[in-house]
């Protein structure tokens, strides 16, 4: 297809092209002042010192990590090119009971900030204190629950004064210790609420009320930086209602004076418990952020940059996996996601290109096709920058602009910031790929087990009885994701299903989460729900005696709920009924009965995931360890091995429970739920949704669980496990992730941004060839060249194949300049490669390296 436009003008790109080579040496974008700063906005972008600013920033959330991985974690984002780090602020965290603060470990949130700002980035703080975040309660404290006339998130005087004394408390905090830009510190922005829009329109009145309420309180707080709201349409001046989504081109904000925020570009999706893992394309990701800056957006924030790890019992839903990956640029354990990370990096570069033409001047556009248009800015100074888009989403097209053509590919951007040159297009990944691997290490036979077996409802002076069914968030405080619910049912020896006859069918409806059943100390089966239906039937037969038999019933949370017009009062646990059919006399009902509780596991009582817990009990060892047996706990120990490789635990012989390591929990681990989904192909043209790309269908959702570094000690590391349901603990590996090879598919004559800076400073007088990088990680080398082929190589990382034209010494440059090394760059140049195989054709080169230690 070939669609005509027209556009001439001169560039003025010395600006653009002196602070690109400032960035690309790794000069910070900016000094904080020692002196009182400002911070402003208008419609065309945040101003920061009485300069205008298109901010580029990224989620880090600091409880999901170590304090010991937030330096790399923080450098790794402005590498990649961000201006601002984007946190919430977890009051669940920090006040775990009333009036008494926490703010020590992965909860010390100056200290992350401090660190943001020793890095040269800025902060974005929201502070909520409603987060949502997939995070347990939403980031509320459950004991706010119980506040006498308490109703969450509406013009409700109870939960308005426990609002604002922890939002003055976190700003007041802000202030003693001088973060805010005015005060020469980094945050920027701050936000108040989260996503209430929606909730505003369901509740009505009383919610309007309420978001005048909270945007006064916040702005009367006197932060001397702006408030955001976002998913908030009405917004009370001077807050910024911002967008959260997959897209926000089509977002404006309420007033023409205000900057066009994005402040969630959704990089993938969550990971549930019992669902597949969701991937979302770079190249989709990218056009979505090119879309949005040509649209005139001013700042765009990823959610998330780095998602990381729900340590403990912080994962919310229900059914939020422990791991919080989000298919980030930054992996879970902080790894480079590439080509993510990479293509991102150099899509910051393009824009921060156009920056003096974005900050200054209104775009307008020209039409190039059905489907195809330039967005051009042209400032009074001589700036200019043009984004070339083409929303096809199956073919090529080919336009004109100014006195030039262009080769757009499908559903992609082409960025040129000096309305001439391509430096940048969405769909052709220039950086490099990693396919990542987990390798078991070493332990010399593996973990030593040994077994403690935990009794069904094993009662203290702790338990207590009533008539009827509770609740079980009522009755736990969420203090453990368990609650017991036994009562006794006595069995006449004249029953006809003694003689015979069909045992009789147990069933048990709850509002969930998920249900063992045990009946006289047998686990007689279980029932589990899931993120979209909570709730939960179990119907079986049950094998009962005459005489008086034991009916325990295991009734377990898998996380609060995070999100919901009035989530604070949804129910979890067996409400009922619960009856018995079968009998001679039919159904009886057993709701009513007397029902004895008792409130968590007797483990955990004990505190057995503590080393001086664990002392407390006898534990099983040898050819007598329990497998595959309900409610089982086990402990080893083990030396931590050599090296910085991240780590993690292979949970995958195991069902569901929870593990700690040194007395901290890694979290809760569920590899019996398998994954359902559709993993077909994925594509990365056309409109992203969270289920469109996943993996692990009929697979564990996760297998694998993040164990941080900082928690082992060399030697006599405290393993526990805590299994529910029956799982083999000789199954149980550590492992390190690292990179098992990396690949590059370069095209020919593919624009590259170090080409344009070289010849933008008079370095090059012709366009530079393209570069081919491949780089393993800390400590690996590549050992070996897996696949090399220049000419017209199909396939993907990991499975590409010759096409009908290619070099035969395509592998001969990579053998020469890169087995051995831990990087290599080699030109996308056909004399490198011994002879052009076919002339005529537009080539590309695919290559895949292997690394190793």
């Amino acid at each position: 297809m070939v669609v005509m436009g027209s556009f001439k003008k001169e560039d003025g790109r010395s600006m653009c092209t002196a602070f690109a080579f400032l960035l690309l040496l790794g000069c910070s974008s900016f000094l904080f002042s020692a002196v009182e700063a400002s911070v402003s906005y208008d419609s065309k972008a945040i101003t920061i010192n009485g300069q205008r600013r298109i901010l580029i920033s990224g989620s880090i959330h600091y409880p999901r990590s170590s304090p010991e991985m937030w330096p790399d974690l923080i450098q790794k984002a402005k590498d990649g090119g961000l201006d601002v780090i984007q946190t919430y602020v977890f009051w669940n965290g920090h006040e775990p009971l009333p009036g008494q603060y926490y703010f020590e470990g992965n909860y010390d949130l100056v200290k992350f900030i401090k660190l943001v700002k020793q890095a040269g980035l800025y902060v974005h703080l929201r502070i909520g204190p409603y987060v949502c975040a997939e995070w347990n309660f939403g980031g509320f404290p459950v004991w706010l629950k119980y506040i006498p006339g308490i109703d969450f998130r509406t013009d409700n005087e109870p939960f308005k004064a426990q609002m604002q004394r922890f939002t003055t408390h976190i700003v007041n905090m802000m202030k003693a210790e001088s973060l805010f830009e005015t005060q020469g510190g980094p945050i920027i922005l701050s936000q108040i609420e989260n996503e209430y829009g929606p909730l505003e329109y369901e509740i009505g009145a009383p919610a309007l009320a309420y978001t005048q309420w909270a945007a006064t309180m916040a702005v009367g707080l006197d932060t001397g930086v702006p408030w955001v709201m976002c998913k908030q349409d009405d917004a009370p001046d001077p807050v910024i209602n911002a967008w959260n989504g997959f897209y926000g081109h089509y977002f404006s904000p309420n007033k023409a004076y205000k900057p066009m925020m994005w402040t969630e570009a959704w990089t993938g999706w969550f990971t549930e418990f019992g669902g597949a893992v969701p991937h979302r394309p770079v190249e989709d990701l990218a056009f979505s952020v090119a879309r949005f800056i040509q649209s005139g957006g001013a700042f765009i924030n990823y959610y998330m940059y780095h998602g990381g790890t729900n340590f403990g019992r912080t994962a919310g839903g229900p059914f939020m996996a422990t791991s919080y990956d989000y298919d980030a640029p930054l992996d879970e354990y902080g790894l480079f996601r590439q080509p993510k990370w990479g293509h991102l990096k150099d899509l910051h570069i393009a824009i921060k290109l156009c920056e003096p033409a974005l900050v200054s001047a209104n775009a307008y556009v020209i039409p190039l096709g059905n489907s195809q248009e330039a967005h051009v800015f042209e400032s009074e100074s001589g700036a200019c920058a043009a984004f070339l888009a083409n929303y096809y989403e199956n073919s090529f097209a080919k336009v004109s602009f100014g006195n030039k053509h262009y080769n757009l590919p499908p559903w992609s951007i082409s960025i040129l910031p000096d309305c001439k040159n391509t430096v940048y297009n969405t769909a052709r990944v220039g950086a490099q790929s990693s396919m990542m691997k987990m390798t078991p290490v070493p332990m010399h036979g593996g973990f030593y087990w040994q077994s403690f077996n935990e009794e069904p409802a094993s009662y203290d002076d702790s338990s207590f009885t009533v008539t009827g069914l509770l609740e079980q968030i009522n009755t736990t405080r969420d203090l453990s994701d368990y609650l017991w619910y036994t009562t006794d049912v006595n069995i006449d020896a004249n029953e006809g299903f003694l003689s015979g006859g069909n045992d009789p069918v147990l069933t048990v409806l709850s509002a969930g989460h998920a249900l063992h059943v045990f009946v006289n100390g047998q686990l007689s089966g279980t029932s589990i729900g899931s993120l979209e239906f909570p709730k939960l039937t179990f119907s079986q037969s049950v094998k009962l005696k005459a005489g008086i038999n034991r009916i325990s019933l295991l009734s377990i949370a898998v996380g609060l709920p995070n999100v919901g017009t009035h989530f604070e009062r949804w129910n979890a646990g067996i409400l009922g009924p619960v009856t018995l059919d079968g009998l001679n006399e039919g159904r009886r009902d057993l709701s009513w009965q007397n029902w004895s509780y008792k409130v968590g596991l007797e483990g955990e009582r004990l505190r057995l995931h503590t080393l001086s817990g664990s002392s407390s009990v006898e534990w099983t060892q040898g050819s007598f360890v329990a497998q595959k047996q309900p409610l089982t706990w086990y402990k080893t120990t083990f030396d931590a091995p050599a090296g910085d490789s991240p780590l993690a635990l292979d949970m995958g012989s195991m069902s569901k429970g929870q593990v700690w390591i040194n007395g901290q929990s890694v979290g809760r681990y569920m590899p019996a739920y398998r994954a359902s989904g559709d993993c077909g192909y994925c594509n990365y043209t056309g409109t992203y949704y969270e289920k469109k790309c996943v993996s692990n269908c009929g697979k564990a959702s996760q297998r694998w669980y993040h164990v941080p570094r900082s928690w082992l000690y060399p030697t006599g590391n405290f393993l526990i496990v805590f299994e529910e349901w029956g799982g083999d603990p000789y199954g149980i590996s550590l492992v390190r992730r690292e990179i098992d090879s990396v690949c590059a598919y370069i095209y020919e004559w593919q624009p590259t941004l170090a080409s344009y800076l070289m010849q933008a400073s008079g370095k090059a007088k012709k366009p530079l060839r393209p570069e081919a990088h491949l780089m393993c990680g800390p400590g690996q080398k590549i050992s070996s060249i897996k696949f090399a082929s220049f000419g017209t190589p199909e396939g993907v990382c990991g499975s590409y194949r010759q096409g009908s034209c290619h070099a035969f010494h395509s592998y001969d440059a990579f053998q020469r300049l890169c087995v051995g090394q831990n990087m290599c760059t080699v030109t996308v140049d056909p004399e490198i490669f011994g002879v052009d195989p076919c002339p005529d054709v537009r080539k590309q080169l695919a290559v895949e390296a292997v690394c190793s230690r």
